[in-house]
């Protein structure tokens, strides 16, 4: 398969290595179809990996992953184009975290999300919301924590979630441990859990960590 995998920091590099590794087609997509950090990604990759512009990557990408800092990822994605997305599954991982005055703050918070607002602003995309709630190390290694513990996923197109749970269990996450949100509304709780992630970050010492969600009965 084919990804566009939009954002060229330590996710995005990531997440197109792991992908390279499972043996799909991926093109890293920046602001700048020169961009070094692409380049030299690539062709540290070699193969089946590859650079281009937002456009060219998504173009390439039979789904597209939102890669981007949650502040920006709007602007990326109109670079994209609605063209490029419309039909598409669209894996959106970002948070809309800054760290204004030394603390973390979100925006938008509480009464919508990033995920609502991509789906919104690009209705043809398939947007599912997933994998923003652990370390990127954790996204593609679920064994760096021991035990039995938790993704989720949200987003208005059932298919499109199913499919998501099916590329994650690539990454080693179980189906079962795959939890189904709802709708793209969800995107507001899971994005909302990021202070808490960050505290306890903090108190442990690193990023090695994740929840686990259990029922009575």
């Amino acid at each position: 398969m084919r990804y566009g995998v939009l954002g060229t920091g330590e996710v995005g590099r990531t997440l197109a290595g792991r992908l390279v590794e499972l043996g799909h087609e991926v093109t890293l997509g920046s602001r700048t179809a020169d961009n070094p950090v692409a380049r030299e990604w690539a062709t540290a990759v070699a193969g089946r990996a590859h650079a281009g512009t937002f456009a060219q990557a998504a173009e390439a990408g039979d789904a597209v992953i939102n890669a981007v800092s949650g502040r920006v990822a709007l602007d990326a994605l109109r670079a994209v184009g609605a063209a490029h997305l419309d039909g598409k599954i669209l894996v959106d991982v970002c948070n809309p975290l800054s760290f204004e005055g030394g603390l973390p703050r979100l925006d938008p918070v509480e009464s919508d999300s990033m995920g609502e607002r991509i789906q919104r602003a690009f209705p043809g995309a398939r947007v599912v919301k997933t994998l923003n709630t652990v370390n990127v190390e954790v996204m593609v290694d679920p064994g760096r924590v021991p035990g039995g513990h938790h993704l989720f996923v949200c987003g208005e197109d059932t298919l499109a979630k199913e499919r998501v749970t099916a590329w994650l269990g690539d990454f080693g996450w179980p189906a079962e441990r795959v939890l189904d949100l709802g709708g793209i509304a969800a995107a507001r709780a899971t994005e909302m859990y990021l202070p808490l992630w960050l505290q306890m970050s903090r108190v442990f010492g690193h990023a090695d960590f994740n929840i686990e969600v259990r029922q009575a009965g």
